[in-house]
């Protein structure tokens, strides 16, 4: 996976001396690259939901600001406006 600066995304942190450092989801010990490899591996985020105990949101959230930083063309549903229409 690229290097993003997961520190430009709300829902994560990274904590010293937690995880040594690694990127977690806000107030837990759950690394978001948990989310990447179980993905990877054939995972639904249903069953990521049900395994680590995140919510939907997080793990959206997580997925749309990854997408949004390796393609920064792509916009966010919420920022497109509602009348727009693909070319």
């Amino acid at each position: 996976m690229a290097a993003l600066d997961w520190s430009q995304c709300a829902a994560v942190e990274s904590v010293p001396g937690r995880l040594n450092g690694a990127w977690v989801f806000r107030n837990t010990r759950m690394p978001v690259s948990a989310v990447f490899e179980n993905l990877e591996a054939g995972a639904t985020i249903d069953e990521i939901i049900e395994q680590f105990d995140l919510t939907r949101e997080q793990i959206l959230i997580v997925l749309e600001f990854a997408a949004r930083s390796l393609d920064p063309t792509l916009v966010p549903a919420a920022e497109c406006p509602a009348d727009a229409h693909p070319l």
